[in-house]
């Protein structure tokens, strides 16, 4: 028995398929999700999803949310998601770069410009961390 997983970004439908477990990161931790379920509406914080179907592993990073599981499906609306295979490692390292060097330059710390580069610098980080631990070809 398999529980149908759905992982759609703001942007875009990032996964649609199949799972026997799905690992998500839920703002009170990390949890396990097998078919059958009770129904769960969570959010979700900065971190890695683990979609697991007949031996095979996918990882999504995932940059905030929400989830909402059925018996028979789970439903994760990501603030930002992507495939750890697909991530561009120049890419998020020139923006990891970016938001260091803009929060050098001391902005107050309740300013919303602050709170954005922190939260742009913690995906960043997260997504060069996922590449790392996670992607099966390295480049």
């Amino acid at each position: 028995m398999t529980i149908r997983v759905v992982i759609t970004s703001q942007d875009r439908p990032v996964y649609s398929g199949e799972a026997d477990i799905v690992v998500i990161p839920g703002t009170q931790g990390e949890m396990g999700i097998l078919p059958n379920h009770s129904p769960l509406l969570s959010t979700m914080k900065f971190g890695v999803i683990k979609v697991r179907h007949k031996g095979e592993e996918l990882v999504f990073t995932v940059a905030g949310g929400v989830v909402e599981v059925q018996p028979d499906q789970v439903t994760i609306l990501a603030d930002a998601a992507e495939n750890v295979e697909e991530i561009d490692i120049s890419r998020a390292d020139a923006a990891r770069k970016r938001a260091e060097e803009l929060l050098a330059k001391g902005l107050p710390q309740d300013s919303d410009a602050y709170l954005t580069l922190q939260a742009a610098l913690q995906r960043s980080n997260l997504r060069l961390d996922s590449v790392r631990r996670y992607r099966k070809s390295r480049i």
